[in-house]
Parts: structure tokens; sequence; C-alpha cells
């Protein structure tokens, strides 16, 4: 959960007292509350497909770390030409990072080891 500082500090607002020790001003208040609105707003945004780095945003996690659980298996993604060259894109629908805030990651099934044929 973002705290009031970490929204401040995003909205370019100072949350630290004034220079006589009492609390901030009622437009500095004012502010803090607007940029609180506007993180929560985008929160509730609904799309329906998120790419690695805004899922990455969402769970708190590396974008590396997400690309990984594609690559793996772990959360169910597709890969979408991005129209940046002829290398596509992880996208992830809104379906998986409800299923994933609910019940985590899918399990790893790993590749499994063939024995040699003799």
């Amino acid at each position: 959960m973002l705290t009031v500082k970490a929204v401040a500090e995003r909205a370019g607002v100072s949350p630290a007292l004034d220079s006589s020790g009492g609390s901030m001003s009622v437009e500095e208040r004012l502010e803090i509350i607007e940029a609180m609105l506007v993180v929560l707003v985008e929160r509730q945004k609904v799309k329906e497909w998120y790419t690695v780095e805004e899922f990455a945003e969402l769970v708190e996690r590396e974008c590396y770390t997400v690309r990984e659980w594609c690559r793996l298996g772990r959360i169910k993604a597709d890969k979408k030409q991005s129209g940046r060259g002829k290398y596509p894109l992880w996208v992830i629908p809104h379906a998986e990072v409800l299923r994933y805030e609910k019940a985590g990651l899918l399990p790893y099934m790993g590749r499994s080891k063939s024995s040699p044929k003799t």
C-alpha cells in the first residue's frame, strides 16, 4: 500500500512539516489528497491487455521476473506483435491479472528430462 509520503513524492509534493514544526497547510494537504485520488483512479482502470511493465508495477515485481513467469508458464500470457520490429512482446490478459490476485502463480511444470534411449 502506498504511504502518504510515497504518493506525495510521486505527485511532486513535499509532505514535510513547515518550519515552525506544525502541520501542513490546507493547500499542501489538498495537493496530497488530489495526488492520492489520481493514484486510486489509475489503479482502477481496467484494460483488456497489460504489458509486462504494467503487470510488474501492479504486483510490485521487476519486469524481468514477470517475463520469466510468462516464459515458464507461471502466468498465462500471449506474445503479440508490438509494431516495434520483428520481436513480439508478452501481454497479460485482464482475466489473468484477476486470477493471479486470487490464486497466485501457476505451478511450475518444468521440463521433464527425457531418459536417453538405448
